[in-house]
């Protein structure tokens, strides 16, 4: 039963010789890695196999290595985005890359308390914000939390003040971070500003560049 547990979303931005290709790394079954191609379905995949060009070199706890067009890129469960001869966002040592989508949001992988989460980033929200299905999730004891009422879309409605041992976005991580539990589903969890406010900010059209503060 926990072999067949997914162990969350890794989306990895890969470039091919011509077009781009998505790998997504969505779980593990056993020692196979559950991967996604270019928004396919999930397929398992043993170390030694290829799936649409994706060759499995090794898997381990929750990372896999793969190889494409003979280079070798590592999966993480809560990775950012990153890119490899593309446009794609990532991050490396104290600074962050995003890139926006389509609907102009920044979107992004990445983990909490260790747990694989998808983020969106939002400066209007004053914390990291998330639902009951997200808090669950991530295992947080937010009942222990401090009773609060916030403004949503769906007018005002419970939550719990908590704090966070670590946020993850890429290999960047912060650590004792305020957060909400909202007493409602969310489909990500916002990235506000008790995280974004330990770093430099600074947009250049679709990308947007976080520098950590000293």
């Amino acid at each position: 039963m926990l072999a067949r547990r997914l162990l969350g979303l890794c989306l990895l931005v890969l470039a091919g010789a011509a077009d781009a290709q998505s790998v997504a790394l969505q779980g593990m079954l056993g020692r196979k890695a559950l991967l996604i191609v270019d928004g396919g379905a999930p397929r398992s995949v043993a170390a030694g196999e290829t799936h649409k060009g994706v060759k499995v070199v090794s898997t381990a706890g929750d990372q896999a290595v793969v190889e494409i067009n003979g280079k070798r890129h590592t999966l993480r469960v809560g990775d950012s985005p990153s890119s490899v001869g593309g446009s794609g966002g990532g991050s490396r040592g104290n600074r962050i890359v995003l890139t926006a989508g389509s609907g102009g949001h920044f979107l992004t992988q990445g983990a909490i308390n260790g747990k694989a989460v998808q983020f969106m980033v939002d400066t209007g929200a004053t914390a990291v914000s998330m639902g009951l299905t997200d808090a669950t999730h991530i295992g947080l004891n937010y009942q222990n939390g401090q009773p609060v009422r916030v403004s949503t879309a769906n007018g005002v409605v419970p939550a719990w003040r908590i704090k966070l041992a670590s946020v993850r976005v890429g290999d960047v991580e912060v650590y004792e971070v305020d957060a909400l539990v909202a007493q409602e589903s969310m489909p990500f969890v916002l990235l506000g500003n008790s995280f974004l406010t330990r770093f430099q900010m600074k947009r250049d059209n679709d990308q947007l560049t976080l520098e950590r503060r000293y």
